[in-house]
């Protein structure tokens, strides 16, 4: 039996999108079972990549033969969607689905910057926008299409941001990669605060004075006894 035809009994049953990984597993499973059949113990040692091309071929194939659905992989999983053409009928069948209010301009502008830039600060978000951008990464936050992936290595620490798999969902996209090309955005220079400056790597930040190079503190202190050898004597007491 094909793999592909495998693929696709899975997915049509299947609840909810399933990633190549979980299809692997599922297909595994059905090989070491008790109930395992000769056909399904061919593909006991089934790999990821040999699935991906599975799934590609399948997708391929549905286009071709245009039936009212597809094949799609979104947010890199895969699952079978009808076609928006034949929206009014499947809106009669299963109801309005309750979606949430469309991200405003800013939001969208936001959202670009850091899904091309990512991992990125509040401050370099604002540095491109040129406008204060709290209320919108609030609203960005809360919708669960981006989330703080980390900290930079500046002064202070900031949060970082990225975006999350809600967002490649809420675009359609199967991974980031699949975003339209944006080579201004990306090349874009930014101006970062300066590194904090520690004692050692991986110690807090160290009091200035520990920080002085150590040829410096030297020189100082061989240059303070010829200062105080050549300062005039104080003047003698006047009787």
């Amino acid at each position: 039996m094909e793999l592909k035809l495998v693929l696709e009994s899975l997915l049509f049953s299947a609840q909810k999108p399933l990633t190549a990984r979980e299809l692997r597993d599922v297909v595994t499973a059905a090989a070491s079972g008790e109930d395992a059949t000769e056909a399904s113990r061919a593909w006991r040692k089934v790999k990821e990549d040999e699935l991906d091309a599975a799934l590609v071929q399948l997708a391929q194939e549905h286009e071709a033969a245009q039936r009212s659905f597809r094949l799609v992989c979104v947010a890199g999983a895969w699952q079978f969607v009808s076609l928006p053409d034949f929206a009014p009928w499947v809106r009669a069948l299963v109801g309005v689905k309750a979606r949430p209010p469309r991200l405003s301009q800013p939001a969208l502008e936001t959202l670009a910057i850091i899904a091309y830039r990512q991992p990125i600060t509040r401050a370099e978000i604002e540095q491109i926008r040129g406008v204060n951008v709290d209320g919108v990464m609030q609203t960005l936050l809360e919708r669960g299409l981006v989330e703080g992936v980390g900290r930079a290595e500046v002064v202070g620490r900031p949060m970082t941001y990225g975006t999350t798999p809600l967002f490649l969902e809420y675009f359609g996209l199967a991974k980031l990669e699949d975003l339209p090309a944006a080579d201004e955005l990306r090349r874009m220079v930014l101006e970062r605060p300066p590194v904090p400056v520690t004692a050692e790597p991986g110690l807090a930040t160290a009091p200035p004075e520990q920080l002085q190079p150590k040829e410096e503190s030297k020189g100082q202190d061989a240059e303070a006894p010829a200062s105080a050898a050549s300062a005039p004597p104080p003047p003698a007491p006047v009787t």
